[in-house]
């Protein structure tokens, strides 16, 4: 099923995921200009770059409380760029990244991008977390430059003519995850979010403009601010509804403390959330006896049998020594989304033709099968993972 700004109801089913990845010459001996594979290689040079090099920057938290966001995207860009190079670059010319740390934070953001744009890069993979994209698009906008948001959800992440993404939008999370829900045969629902985070506020208005065309009472709609910790109060005020399930579209941090204070307010509802959820198991140190049965959207899960995704959670594991999650994955389909762009560009690799040719490419990666729209936004399959003995299982 394809995913766009105006194809909202792709997902209704949400039972299969496939995603995009990257270019050249392929297991199946693909060459096709504009079509790469994760074993793929392209045939361009980049005249306005020296040494034979394209540089490729990055911006994502590596610390603070989102790092596994950034740290993950920073790791699947790099394998992904490794493969590249070994495989004899892009008609010679290698890749390298510069990776800027902000801290999910907006000003932050910007100031990494004015030093990656310093250094001459020839196209952006950030930022990594909403806000941070959407800081950085205002400026990227004036710059040309192409840049392409693993991760960044929200809808503005795009609105620029140079913005692309990887990742779902929050809107459509939201429609999706409450269609969802409601074919489960769950009819009343509890909701917790970040009314300070533009992810969750997103997914949450998108979900309850949905619920209530599918006939899905909000018995309980309870909020908090992204500095909170403590949440037994709006845990114990659901308790008292007559809530069936408990919907959480915040990130993982948020919902591994949610959960686990749950069980101290002797809540024990079921748990469905969205694409922030990846990442929970780790945070929870693989203990996941509190949410046992959870089930979220995503666009990867490490366990599929696909031989693509085998291959990259091998490298992954070998070269970090842990699973990948969804957004090493994103980041990972980042780079050979700009592999093909500057494979259609055929010598030629300018900020305008690389943007142009976004529309001109299919990816065929780990995280499915995606072209692009000229809004940015991808076209592509979801599913759901569920999470069953320590491990996320897709659905």
């Amino acid at each position: 099923m394809k995913f766009s700004k105006v194809l909202a109801c792709a997902l209704a089913a949400v039972t299969t995921a496939s995603m995009l990845a990257a270019c050249g010459n392929g297991d199946e001996g693909d060459t096709t200009k504009g079509t790469t594979t994760n074993n793929d290689l392209g045939s361009s040079a980049n005249v306005e770059e020296t040494a034979g090099t394209y540089l490729i920057g990055g911006i994502g938290p590596l610390t603070g409380e989102n790092a596994s966001y950034g740290i993950s995207v920073q790791n699947g860009c790099q394998i992904a760029i490794d493969e590249i190079n070994a495989a004899g670059g892009i008609n010679g010319y290698k890749l390298e990244l510069i990776f800027e740390d902000d801290v999910a934070d907006e000003e932050k953001a910007i100031a990494a991008y004015n030093r990656l744009m310093d250094e001459g890069i020839t196209a952006l993979v950030g930022a990594v977390t909403s806000g941070s994209s959407i800081a950085v698009g205002q400026e990227s906008v004036n710059d040309g430059i192409l840049q392409i948001t693993p991760s960044g959800s929200a809808a503005k992440c795009t609105e620029g003519f140079n913005a692309f993404r990887i990742c779902f939008t929050d809107p459509l999370q939201g429609q999706t995850m409450a269609r969802y829900i409601s074919e489960q045969g769950i009819t009343k629902v509890a909701i917790l979010y970040n009314n300070a985070d533009e992810y969750s506020s997103g997914i949450t208005e998108a979900f309850i403009a949905e619920a209530e065309t599918l006939g899905i009472e909000i018995v309980a709609n309870e909020t908090f601010s992204t500095d909170d910790v403590d949440f037994k109060t709006q845990l114990t005020t659901i308790k008292a509804t007559d809530a069936e399930c408990l919907f959480l579209p915040v990130y993982y941090d948020k919902a591994a403390l949610i959960t686990e204070q749950a069980v101290t307010v002797g809540l024990e509802l079921p748990y469905f959330g969205c694409d922030g959820w990846d990442g929970i198991i780790k945070q929870l140190n693989g203990d996941t006896s509190n949410i046992e049965g959870a089930t979220f959207l995503t666009p990867f899960v490490a366990t599929s049998e696909k031989e693509n995704v085998k291959a990259f959670v091998s490298a992954y594991e070998e070269a970090y020594g842990s699973t990948p999650d969804q957004f090493a994955a994103d980041g990972y389909d980042a780079i050979y989304a700009i592999k093909a762009a500057i494979e259609v560009c055929d010598g030629d690799v300018t900020n305008e033709n690389l943007v142009a040719a976004m529309t001109e490419i299919t990816v065929n990666g780990v995280t499915g099968d995606m072209t692009f729209t000229a809004e940015g936004e991808p076209n592509k399959s979801a599913m759901v993972a569920v999470i069953e003995n320590g491990e996320y299982v897709a659905k």
